[in-house]
């Protein structure tokens, strides 16, 4: 006899979940597992709203399953140990980001890449080992494995770190892995959104200069007297792309609609890389000819692993980085996922979970 969500396990929860690809989150019982003895219990205090999130509420990629719960920019605070857990204790600050379990035996596995494990088991609208439905941070309590925790240096404000558990990581680990992070080269960044700014931010940390490229030309400003960026191209200016054509040694972009990826290319020195981290919900065309002519590069890169990640939040720590947010009760939620789907948001909505999610 299948069990109802409330009934799969004995640790009572609440939080808020879709029940179909309208999109509409509303309040949702359902339940976690006991802490076992590896497992880390916290109390969620802060989920930011990724555009994932918004993705998989609506289908829009076309394997969501229902009722769901989205969320996996989670922090809060550890209530509960398992006997054998050795990287926390109570009262911790802790954080879930992606992923919450993998096979631990694979290639990517054995090399800190979790997230490239072909048995990855993502926070939300994915299937844990024993066979039931994980649920994300749009509620009040999670339990997961200590592996697949992070602990935020107590100088670390939750609310406004909780985004960097993925649109962090999502940015930092193609820096680091395809080199995009070599002190004096020139950075392009596609999109001053919940990925971009902190791109932005990371590379001014790694001593980058830094060309924010936007269809946006409302965030000049924004972007170069308060996020500190070189220069900043309108990309529908004809006039502005022709003159930085040719001049960034690498560009990462975070669109995740579609766009034409050809002036991006024209963009790059010979030998440059263009590293995609945006999920559109359709193919992008890719033309071949621009890469042979400069032996450019065309990558993508999908979020990181642990390692990297704890990596990613002690160098955000060092150099007081976090993401700028928006703050907001749980029942504002959908309101904010229409505004999310709009693009008005500077830059990330974060949900006060621990004060706004109550039962009724």
């Amino acid at each position: 006899m299948v069990k109802s969500p409330e009934q799969e396990h004995p640790e009572e929860a609440l939080g808020w979940a879709a029940r179909d690809a309208s999109g509409h989150l509303s309040p949702f019982k359902f339940s976690r597992r006991a802490t076992g003895e590896k497992d880390v219990k916290l109390k969620v205090l802060f989920c930011g709203i990724c555009h994932s999130d918004l993705h998989s509420v609506r289908n829009d990629w076309g394997f969501s399953t229902y009722p769901l719960v989205p969320g996996h920019e989670i922090a809060g605070e550890v209530m509960e140990v398992g006997s054998k857990v050795e990287k926390f204790k109570v009262g911790d600050k802790v954080g879930v980001g992606c992923l919450v379990g993998s096979c631990a035996s694979c290639d990517s596995c054995h090399d800190h890449l979790e997230n490239y494990c072909p048995k990855a088991i993502w926070t939300y609208n994915s299937m844990y080992h024993d066979g039931t439905t994980t649920y994300g941070g749009y509620s009040n309590v999670m339990v997961v494995d200590e592996h697949f925790a992070i602990k935020f240096p107590q100088n670390m404000p939750l609310d406004a770190s909780a985004p960097l558990l993925c649109a962090g990581i999502t940015v930092y680990s193609p820096m680091r892995f395809f080199g995009l992070d070599r002190p004096g080269d020139h950075l392009g960044v596609v999109g001053l959104g919940g990925l971009g700014h902190v791109a932005v931010k990371f590379a001014r940390a790694m001593g980058l200069k830094v060309t924010v490229i936007s269809t946006s030309p409302g965030k000049r400003e924004e972007a170069l007297q308060r996020l500190g960026v070189d220069a900043f191209v309108v990309s529908s200016d004809i006039n502005q792309v022709q003159a930085a054509m040719g001049t960034m040694d690498s560009i990462i972009d975070t669109v995740s609609a579609v766009h034409p990826l050809l002036p991006l290319i024209g963009l790059l020195k010979n030998s440059g890389k263009l590293v995609l981290v945006g999920v559109p919900d359709r193919p992008l065309e890719l033309p071949i000819f621009p890469l042979l002519s400069g032996r450019k590069i065309v990558a993508a890169s999908c979020i990181g692993g642990l390692k990297e990640t704890q990596e990613m939040i002690d160098f955000a720590a060092k150099h007081n980085i976090t993401a700028d947010i928006e703050v907001v009760p749980i029942d504002y939620l959908n309101t904010a996922m229409d505004r999310l789907a709009k693009g008005d948001v500077k830059y990330r909505f974060v949900i006060d979970i621990g004060n706004t999610l109550k039962e009724a």
